[in-house]
């Protein structure tokens, strides 16, 4: 049976939305294509009519998943003034939903660990993907004001990711949520939004 190309565009997409939250869930090690497959409804050997390789799925579901947060950023902080953007976007990033959403949640703390040991298609979209997410970020703290706002992006997304990835690892519930919340506090002093600017209103 021949399928149109609107057709295949969208098994496509469907098996990277399925790809993306096994790589979240899992780690991109574990993710197989016959299961990637099934889930999608398909047959084994319908694969590689849209995919090279295992790799170049891989590939293709981590460039979604960054669009995917970029545009969720993006949309949920466009009607909001700067600071209170970004003290939203901190709070949301930083908090047990956000922990406990493997299979949703920022591709940064769910591929950092996995991504050394991933081919050179997956480090590009990964790196092409972080800098859109720091570009996003710099931009919030330009229009703050703040010094330096492409590197305190760095710095800022760099404690971010590591406290959700711990919080994530550690067994107990209480310690976890509390390295969310001493992370969360931290930045939003560093950054001026525990007082006056993201607080103004409240």
């Amino acid at each position: 049976m021949r399928y149109d190309t609107d057709h295949k565009a969208r098994t496509r997409a469907t098996l990277l939305a399925e790809a993306a939250k096994a790589i979240r869930a899992e780690g991109p090690h574990k993710v197989s294509v016959a299961e990637i497959m099934a889930r999608a409804g398909l047959t084994h050997g319908g694969f590689y009519a849209h995919f090279a390789s295992k790799d170049a799925m891989i590939a293709a579901a981590i460039g979604c998943m960054f669009k995917e947060s970029l545009t969720a950023l993006k949309r949920g902080t466009a009607a909001q003034d700067p600071a209170r953007a970004l003290d939203n976007y901190i709070r949301g990033y930083l908090s047990e939903q956000h922990r406990d959403a493997r299979e949703t949640g920022c591709p940064l703390a769910s591929l950092a660990a996995d991504l050394p040991r991933l081919g050179k298609p997956a480090s590009r979209e990964f790196s092409a993907g972080y800098a859109a997410l720091a570009a996003a970020m710099a931009a919030k703290l330009a229009a703050l004001d703040l010094p330096e706002p492409e590197t305190l992006a760095s710095s800022v997304l760099g404690e971010m990711v590591g406290a959700l990835s711990l919080a994530r690892c550690v067994a107990d519930p209480g310690q976890s949520s509390r390295i969310l919340v001493a992370s969360r506090d931290s930045l939003r002093r560093r950054l001026g939004l525990s007082m006056g600017r993201a607080g103004a209103g409240r």
